[in-house]
C-alpha cells in the first residue's frame, strides 16, 4: 500500500483512501494482534472477502455494485 500524499490535515485531497481506512477501522476495530502475520492475514481477509466482494458501493453512480463487480464491468467495457 502507498502512503497518502495529500496535504497534512486535508482529508479531501485523498477522500477515497480516507474513506477506505475509516471503514477498515470501523469493521476490524482497534484490536491488538499477537503478531504481524496474523494482522496481515485478517486485514487481507477483510479486503478480499468483504470489501471487494460483498459490500455494496455507496454511490448510485456505480449501480450499487461491489468493487469487484465494478472492475469486471470496466474490463469488459475496455475489451469491447
Amino acid at each position: 500500500m502507498r502512503q497518502s500524499c495529500g496535504r497534512t490535515g486535508s482529508c479531501f485531497d485523498n477522500a477515497t483512501a480516507e474513506s477506505f481506512w475509516a471503514l477498515l477501522k470501523e469493521e476490524i476495530g482497534t484490536r491488538i494482534w499477537p503478531d504481524r502475520a496474523t494482522a496481515r492475514t485478517e486485514v487481507f481477509s477483510f479486503i478480499e472477502t468483504f470489501y471487494n466482494r460483498r459490500r455494496l458501493g455507496k454511490h448510485r453512480t456505480f449501480g450499487y455494485l461491489t468493487p469487484a463487480e465494478t472492475r469486471q464491468r470496466h474490463q469488459h467495457t475496455l475489451a469491447a
